[in-house]
């Protein structure tokens, strides 16, 4: 029995190894943690349970027959962060540059079904030179086994990609349907096809940094939501990230407890909002302000940043929180601020979890560039996320909600659950200045004047609105963590469900 036991161990050492000390050494030396040691940061002390250690692939062609590694280079399992059941796949670069083969994709795909069945999310972390050229069709069959999963995963269970070294050709579409993306400055990267395709075909020189780094994909491109220093910042990141999303869509959200008073009052909140409507103000104030200890994980900071969107808590319970940004082009719609939200709005409804919104919006913006590359789609993909969502819905006008923009961002009429407006909000068709200028086209310059002051007396308030049942109260800017935090709890018993179909047809 003993010789038995020592075998085990043996064959355990050699799996933990990898492709070997020389290997693991090159990925330390290029600032990288190996397999092994990222999951040892993101999951808690002793919680892992690995899987498959001893997979080896199964190719004989070109000489793979003479070249194992048990494991195959993926280290598959689950473990507990902060004490909830996770699954996950960790690429390891140090074997076959963590390359996909068929028995390599079998192991990701194993867990995946896995978490499906207990219902608990899926944390994937890429490090690979991409499909295993020795095996051929057998790698790209692997790899669309897990995008399938991906598929049918989506909705079901969180899904969170770290990006923590290469991630080129068919590799990226497995992340790229996952929920969510971090990646990691100067170490990883994403790309359909590398620098050099790009300079044989299109004769453009670029750098992978340039190509598809992490500062590319979270600022031009939205591919990434978030990067990070190095491998560390990114792990820790996302420990945080998944306590605020719940198991899966048949759980609740989680609960975390908290010392802040549901009923506390913000007194600067009141002269949050500028006497002058032309001055901006930055709504990462009132969102932290709102939340629970001033605590907001926001996604996709850099890109888009005329809207905010991330998670905070309320009473102990995850909120989506979705805003215009007055600080950026005065918090106007725009394609990728559009897209931005919509995704986001998605996912909280998919997973249940309730969405606060604030509103500053002066319109949609304006101009050749946004309309010939598809505005009108790309704005009603945030206007139908909202109208579809069955989650509890709170809305808050702070000032601006103009046109066609005011519809959009939860409004009442897409059956918002209670929509708040502070005394500073104003809600019109347009701007006080250009409306008069239609109206009373051809006016002397005193005339447009006295009709403008007309119009702000008549129109810049929240109160017809109010009038018409649009607004269901109009609350001191100090009591808004105070009425969100009621709403929310008056909303947890809603039901409300679509009409059935197969699925919908988003205007993608």
């Amino acid at each position: 029995m003993s010789a038995t036991i020592a075998e085990l161990e043996r064959r355990r050492a050699a799996a933990r190894i990898g492709g070997g000390e020389k290997r693991i050494a090159a990925q330390h030396a290029k600032g990288k943690l190996t397999a092994r040691e990222r999951l040892d940061v993101l999951l808690d002390e002793g919680s892992f349970e690995e899987l498959d250690m001893f997979v080896e692939h199964n190719a004989i062609d070109f000489g793979m027959a003479e070249q194992t590694f048990p494991g195959d280079g993926v280290v598959t399992g689950s473990g507990t962060i902060n004490g909830r059941l996770v699954f996950v796949f960790s690429q390891d670069f140090t074997v076959f540059g963590g390359s996909l083969s068929e028995r390599h994709a079998s192991k990701i795909c194993k867990i995946m079904d896995m978490a499906m069945k207990v219902g608990a999310p899926v944390i994937g972390l890429n490090d690979s030179g991409g499909a295993r050229i020795q095996e051929g069709v057998a790698s790209l069959g692997g790899y669309a086994e897990v995008f399938q999963r991906n598929v049918m995963a989506s909705g079901v269970v969180p899904q969170l990609s770290l990006i923590m070294g290469p991630c080129a050709g068919g590799a990226v579409y497995s992340p790229a349907m996952t929920d969510f993306i971090f990646m990691v400055k100067d170490s990883s990267y994403m790309f359909v096809t590398g620098p050099d395709v790009v300079k044989t075909v299109t004769n453009e020189i670029v750098t992978q940094e340039q190509l598809g780094g992490a500062v590319t994909h979270t600022t031009r491109t939205s591919v990434a939501d978030n990067a990070f220093e190095n491998d560390i910042e990114a792990l820790l990141a996302a420990r945080d990230f998944i306590d605020f999303l719940p198991a899966s869509n048949r759980e609740p959200v989680p609960e975390r407890p908290t010392d802040d008073p549901w009923d506390r009052l913000e007194d600067s909140l009141d002269t949050l909002v500028p006497a002058s409507a032309n001055q901006p103000y930055d709504m990462h104030e009132l969102i932290a302000k709102v939340v629970d200890e001033g605590d907001f994980f926001e996604v996709q900071p850099a890109h888009a940043a005329n809207v905010l969107a991330g998670f905070g808590r309320i009473e102990g319970r995850t909120v989506g929180l979705v805003a215009n940004q007055p600080t950026v082009l005065a918090g106007v719609l725009d394609i990728n601020s559009s897209k931005k939200a919509a995704r986001f709005v998605r996912f909280c409804d998919a997973f249940d979890i309730p969405i606060v919104t604030f509103v500053d919006v002066p319109g949609f913006l304006p101009g050749t560039a946004q309309e010939h590359n598809g505005i009108i789609k790309h704005g009603a993909k945030l206007l139908f996320a909202y109208a579809e969502a069955t989650v509890p819905k709170i809305t808050v006008i702070t000032r601006k909600a103009y046109g066609g923009a005011y519809d959009v961002m939860a409004s009442k009429h897409l059956r918002g659950d209670l929509n708040y407006a502070w005394p500073t909000a104003e809600i019109a068709v347009m701007g006080a200045k250009g409306a008069v200028e239609i109206i009373f086209r051809g006016r002397t310059p005193d005339e447009i004047a006295e009709r403008t002051a007309e119009y702000e007396a008549r129109f810049a308030n929240p109160f017809v609105a109010a009038s018409k049942g649009f607004i269901d109260e109009v609350i001191q800017p100090h009591s808004t963590r105070r009425r969100i935090a009621l709403g929310l709890r008056k909303l947890r018993g809603k039901q409300l469900e679509n009409p059935w179909k197969k699925h919908d047809n988003i205007p993608l």
